[in-house]
């Protein structure tokens, strides 16, 4: 294990429950390191935080633990997982849709199945609706430090059972090329979409430069569409003006140069929204 902990959820920083879950991790062990990943997912959006995981994960060394807590059916039948991926990472979570997109990235190798009733924070049995302190950052900790291992874990989940929400992954239609809006740029109101840039620059032949025919649509009803040109970055346009461009995940995605395209088009992001491109003649 890396001893490296990090933790994502939809609670905000607003009070206490962020700094709860440090110290049942410090009282766990103090021989961790625990960071953030983030605490500002949409609340109840699993899509999110699937998305989250996915962009950050790769970029932390093999054996860390990530403990990642959307959840809307905390208390209910809903399973509490420890899922271990292909890359050496692990995942203490819901098992909700919450590692969607690290499946579909990066392979899940196995899942084992916390039992709420013994692995949980001494004193806790009588709470119900608090699993990332009682549960989810405990056995985070536990796995983090050394304490336990991943085959020490409770019953094994066949992988194929594991909840995974539906992802609408990137094709072609004619001339057009077609994904999904996965997510916003939170700070700056880009779209995010989940076109890889392989499949736009080898098999569409997107060029920079170029122009290109964009629509946005929301549950299939036309939002927006426009011809914006591919860039490589934001200061090849005017201010205010929109462009397409590869982002820091390597996907294509629609920004404005210091504005917001989320807000100046009226447009956003999740398993609803999605997009085509088509060359501009």
């Amino acid at each position: 294990m890396s001893k490296h902990l990090v933790l994502q959820t939809d609670f905000g920083l607003q009070d206490g429950a962020v700094s709860t879950m440090y110290g049942v991790a410090y009282q766990v062990s103090d021989d961790i390191v625990v960071s953030d990943l983030t605490h500002g997912i949409t609340p109840f959006n699993i899509f999110e935080g699937s998305f989250r995981l996915a962009q950050t994960i790769k970029y932390w060394q093999p054996g860390t633990v990530f403990v990642s807590v959307v959840d809307p059916g905390v208390g209910s039948d809903r399973l509490s997982i420890v899922a271990k991926l292909k890359t050496g990472h692990f995942v203490v979570t819901p098992d909700n849709g919450t590692i969607t997109h690290l499946a579909e990235l990066y392979g899940i190798e196995a899942v084992r199945i916390i039992d709420e009733s013994i692995d949980r924070l001494p004193g806790s049995e009588k709470s119900a609706t608090f699993h990332g302190r009682d549960i989810y950052v405990y056995n985070g900790a536990r796995l983090a430090s050394g304490q336990i291992t991943f085959d020490e874990i409770g019953d094994i989940l066949p992988v194929d059972r594991v909840v995974k929400l539906p992802l609408h992954l990137a094709g072609f239609n004619g001339d057009a090329i077609e994904g999904n809006i996965d997510i916003t740029d939170v700070n700056f109101g880009s779209l995010w979409t989940n076109i890889p840039e392989e499949m736009w620059t080898n098999n569409f032949h997107a060029t920079q430069g170029k122009q290109y025919r964009v629509r946005v649509y929301h549950q299939g009803r036309l939002q927006y569409e426009e011809t914006l040109p591919y860039v490589k970055t934001f200061a090849d346009v005017q201010p205010g003006e929109s462009l397409i461009y590869i982002n820091s995940v390597y996907t294509v995605a629609l920004a404005v140069h210091t504005g917001n395209f989320v807000t100046a088009h009226n447009v956003g992001a999740g398993p609803d929204w999605s997009i085509d491109i088509t060359p501009e003649n």
